[in-house]
């Protein structure tokens, strides 16, 4: 009886290890044969692609680092895998899994990690500003989720201040700063300022910096009362949704503001094309929603106003957290030139020369990705 018993034994573990066996080749062959995706629509980055292979980065652990980012960013079904590890934590009751906090109301907030750049960014803002006297020159640091809402946040998760970096900032730049911080702070019970599942804010945080930088300058702001609202998405789920997977969390509305006064021209210089819109709704259709304001990503693009308050020009240099911001920009600018630096790589500055009919600049950047924010280094 007991050699039937280890004979059955042996049998269940030898099918097991051939079932693992199978299971592993399997994984294998299809990460080896399987197209390699170079972006990621789901998370709205571009993957790793398969370090090269020298003997300074083999000796400082760079390669191995890199090889494991890469088998993690291509590994078969990695978005269940993602899914089902989400759940399941969340199922026991875990409120931060890989630095986004499970927050209140439905939140999902990106933890801020520790800068290591400021020092770097501060000089580059400082270049910056000593090379274009011919403008106004305004700095716009905008705090993020898990500042304004930090109240959400779960009671073990560990403070950092967004808020000391940006002071410092301010002040070793030199440049003059634009602070929307109280507004949004007065501002939170009242609208939803930040995404639940995405890291932007939305039209109405941008709106309520919209008014803080109005104050500051001495604009009289368009009341949200004389904009035309429209929900234009009930289904986004954005990049911290995706860093998760998890099907039981929510979706975010999407609802921009137009004034029907305007009358636009705006110029995608990259690609040539011309529209009268400040939106493409085409993005409504693809993961990346929040997309749709100005079009995604353009090194430079051109927005003229025939109906603006002013004949003023802008020059707006920013990360994407501005390009929702825009639709309330151009009510009072004749013309904004709207600059990405990460991809605009003639240098802003020698522009804002070249056009001595600009007459105010404005520098856009959220906390949370400024200090890994490439842009940065070519602002001037």
């Amino acid at each position: 009886m007991r050699e039937k018993h280890l004979t059955n034994t042996m049998k269940i573990q030898s099918v097991a290890v051939i079932l693992l066996s199978i299971l592993i080749l399997s994984f294998s062959g299809a990460f080896f044969l399987m197209k390699k995706q170079a972006f990621s629509e789901s998370e709205n980055r571009y993957l790793e692609k398969f370090p090269q292979l020298s003997f300074k980065d083999l000796k400082e652990g760079k390669f191995t680092s890199d090889l494991q980012s890469y088998l993690a960013d291509h590994f078969p079904l990695r978005d269940v895998f993602m899914g089902v590890k989400a759940e399941t934590e969340i199922a026991l009751g875990k409120r931060e899994i890989n630095g986004i906090y499970i927050a209140d109301d439905g939140y999902l907030i990106e933890e801020y990690k520790a800068p290591k750049n400021t020092e770097k960014i501060t000089g580059n803002f400082g270049k910056f500003f000593k090379a274009v006297d011919s403008a106004d020159v305004s700095l716009m640091l905008v705090p993020t989720a898990v500042t304004i809402y930090a109240d959400k946040l779960p009671a073990f998760a560990p403070v950092r201040s967004q808020l000391e970096t940006r002071k410092e900032i301010y002040e070793k730049s030199g440049v003059p700063p634009i602070d929307c911080y109280d507004a949004l702070m007065s501002a939170k019970d009242e609208m939803e300022l930040y995404y639940r599942t995405d890291h932007h804010w939305t039209s109405y945080g941008a709106y309520t910096a919209y008014r803080a930088y109005c104050e500051a300058k001495g604009i009289v702001p368009v009341e949200m009362e004389q904009l035309d609202k429209k929900e234009v998405a009930t289904d986004f789920k954005g990049t911290i949704y995706s860093k998760l997977n998890d099907g039981r969390i929510g979706s975010d509305t999407i609802t921009i503001f137009e004034n029907p006064k305007n009358s636009l021209t705006v110029s995608y210089l990259d690609t040539k094309e011309i529209t009268d819109s400040l939106y493409n709704f085409d993005y409504l259709d693809k993961k990346d929603k929040y997309s749709m304001f100005l079009n995604n990503i353009h090194p430079l693009i051109e927005i003229t106003n025939e109906t603006a308050d002013s004949d003023k020009e802008m020059v707006l240099i920013k990360d994407s957290y501005a390009n929702s911001m825009v639709p309330f920009l151009v009510n009072h600018y004749k013309k904004i030139y709207v600059f990405d630096t990460r991809y605009y790589k003639k240098g802003p500055s020698s522009f804002i020369r070249e056009h001595p009919e600009v007459t105010d600049v404005l520098l856009v950047y959220n906390m949370n990705t400024l200090d890994t924010d490439l842009g940065v280094g070519g602002i001037y």
